[in-house]
């Protein structure tokens, strides 16, 4: 069945009226008619089922059949601070972390990271918004990811101090995994720093020590950044119970 996340405004006693882009969506791309049902979303977790009343290329409204809360959003709210890459590999996390169950991202721009400009990536956060909105609605999550302003090293290191937990991956962490580092973690939010192709250099991975945040390892194999994201994601999620 089809989901579509709308603003809460769309959202009123008894039915649902969606917006002009969605609504071309439906009538245009999708080719839906009145009778038909779908499911939409208000961004808090809340999902209504609707049958559509009223389909046209400019204007759709669908009557609310019944409402709940998303069972699909993790406990633990992971957010993944990643090194900006290459566009389609750094799209290619956001989509399929999100697919996972990731709450947020923050990209980060490192000493090795192949983007260096900020403004760059600051001109991307439309389109990466609609990628994460889009993963969102195909996995059936209940919420759209969040997506942070990009961030210089030391402001990523900043912001996982704000966490219930803040991990950053490197590959020569031998010793410290994931599993050993959440035993027993009852938090509510985590955070991990993924870095770009080239790794951390040694000064950050020091710069890391220094401010309380640990290394951790993702196994005995270097693996690429998208690789990485995944498997930290879905090994913190695994851990922490919260991909059922």
């Amino acid at each position: 069945m089809n989901r579509f996340f709308l603003s809460p405004a769309c959202f009123q006693p008894g039915e649902v009226i969606f917006d002009p882009e969605t609504s071309r969506q439906v009538s245009r791309v999708l080719r839906l008619r009145a009778g038909d049902r779908v499911i939409t979303l208000d961004g808090t977790g809340e999902e209504y089922l609707l049958e559509l009343q009223q389909v046209s290329k400019s204007s759709v409204t669908g009557k609310i059949l019944t409402h709940q809360m998303t069972k699909s959003e993790p406990r633990v709210a992971l957010t993944i601070l990643v090194g900006l890459t290459q566009r389609d590999k750094f799209e290619w996390v956001l989509q399929k972390c999100t697919e996972i169950g990731c709450a947020a991202f923050t990209p980060v721009i490192t000493s090795r990271s192949l983007v260096q400009d900020i403004r760059s990536a600051e001109q991307k956060i439309e389109r990466w918004q609609q990628i994460l909105r889009e993963a969102a609605e195909q996995s059936g999550r209940g919420r759209i990811p969040v997506l942070n302003p990009p961030v210089l090293f030391l402001q990523a290191l900043e912001q996982l101090r704000g966490f219930d937990l803040g991990l950053v991956a490197y590959e020569m962490e031998r010793t410290k995994t994931i599993k050993k580092m959440l035993r027993g973690f009852k938090g509510e939010s985590l955070g991990i720093l993924i870095g770009p192709e080239g790794g951390l250099s040694e000064e950050e991975a020091q710069r890391t020590k220094q401010g309380g945040i640990i290394l951790v390892s993702l196994g005995a194999r270097t693996l690429r950044m998208e690789t990485a994201a995944i498997v930290a994601s879905t090994l913190i999620l695994h851990q922490l119970k919260s991909l059922d």
